[in-house]
């Protein structure tokens, strides 16, 4: 394997991606979204000679999308990495200053997911640079919004076809193929209004939103008796709740709202089905008891097979410079992968080593943000040759 990463380079790189306040505007209101980083990208990739264009998938929130053309049809593979970050108020360090320390290099989106991003970058520009002919294209896309609700990614793959993506998120230079889905749902127990004292007539709806609550730590229990062999068990949780009007009043309204995180192989209906027997349940021993659900936002999971071939080649690549055979994984949060698996596109994240996203520290391992580089290198050249 040559080693053509200029690693001086790769770190200027990523100083100045993490010097770009990118905080996502539909997390923190009045942040300043992710034009300036998509602006100083798409000049990054006009200069290596890419294919570039800017992509407003809503206003103030762009995707940067760059297009290295292969010469004869071959097999296309498309780089994603996130733009936008989540908020700084609560950090400890200075944010948007790419201190390096003992071979890490700390900011908000170091290690998530700018350190990625920077390494999907610079195994583009050595291709470029080598002058290496590729029958198949790159991609590489800069998105907006993963942190909130990946508008980016969903609009990217709307027009975008490949054979295989890479997402760079940090997972410590091991293969992600596989993670957790996740619904958010309303439960809404209904009442019946009446003065406090009127014991007889009034319904309380908080008090029966109880027993949901006692079904919900039932089904807790039962979801983590079946165990993924990448991502572990199923989870619920109860999130926010809210009910009543006042002290003297019997509560007619409660509402639940909660999250159901899933496994490969569960589905939307798997859930709809599983809060339709719980309330179908609590009406059976209590027939004062009325309520209703609803799924207000759903993620699916995914897993992928690790014996497709991008599988393969970045297991073998990676293992030749870190010395052994990296692990296949999963993880327990969402990601873009599994919009751009339901393609039908094998999709993969890859990336390297750090702590702190999200957290008050943040940083990034410039080592494994170097071998990352140079494994992706070796990918393109294998998958797309």
């Amino acid at each position: 394997m040559s080693n053509k990463i200029d690693k001086r380079k790769l770190v200027e790189l990523l100083q100045n991606l993490v010097k770009i306040d990118s905080i996502n505007p539909s997390l923190v209101h009045g942040a300043s979204g992710e034009t300036e980083i998509a602006e100083f990208i798409y000049g990054w990739m006009e200069e290596i000679g890419l294919d570039t264009r800017i992509n407003i998938v809503e206003p103030g929130r762009p995707n940067v999308i760059g297009i290295l053309k292969g010469i004869d049809g071959g097999k296309s593979l498309m780089f994603n990495g996130h733009i936008d970050t989540v908020g700084v108020d609560y950090m400890t360090i200075d944010p948007f200053d790419p201190v390096i320390k003992e071979g890490r290099l700390y900011g908000r989106g170091s290690y998530d997911m700018k350190g990625g991003l920077a390494a999907s970058m610079t195994a583009i520009k050595a291709i470029v640079d080598s002058g290496t002919e590729l029958r198949g294209d790159i991609i590489l896309a800069g998105v907006c919004d993963e942190e909130y609700a990946s508008i980016g990614t969903e609009h990217l793959m709307q027009d975008i076809i490949v054979d295989a993506a890479v997402i760079g998120e940090p997972t410590g230079l091991d293969i992600q193929i596989a993670h957790k889905g996740f619904a958010w749902a309303e439960i809404n127990t209904k009442g019946l209004a009446a003065h406090g004292s009127a014991y007889e007539v009034g319904i309380d709806a908080i008090v029966k939103m109880g027993h949901v609550l006692i079904g919900l730590e039932a089904l807790q229990r039962i979801l983590q008796e079946e165990k993924h062999q990448l991502v572990g068990p199923g989870s619920i949780h109860a999130s926010v709740i809210n009910g009543g009007r006042e002290l003297s009043t019997y509560p007619d309204t409660c509402k639940l709202e909660l999250e159901r995180r899933l496994i490969p192989g569960e589905t939307k209906k798997d859930i709809e089905e599983e809060l339709e027997n719980l309330l179908k349940s609590l009406k059976k021993v209590d027939k004062k008891f009325q309520g209703n659900f609803n799924i207000t936002f759903f993620r699916a999971p995914m897993e992928l097979d690790p014996d497709e071939k991008i599988c393969k080649i970045l297991r073998d690549e990676t293992a030749k410079l870190i010395g052994k055979s990296p692990n296949f994984v999963g993880g327990s949060g969402w990601m873009d992968t599994q919009i751009i698996y339901e393609k039908g596109i094998p999709a993969l994240a890859y990336g390297p080593s750090g702590e702190g996203a999200h957290a008050a520290v943040e940083w990034v391992d410039l080592d494994s943000v170097n071998k990352a580089a140079l494994a992706q290198m070796e990918l393109i050249k294998r998958f797309c040759r």
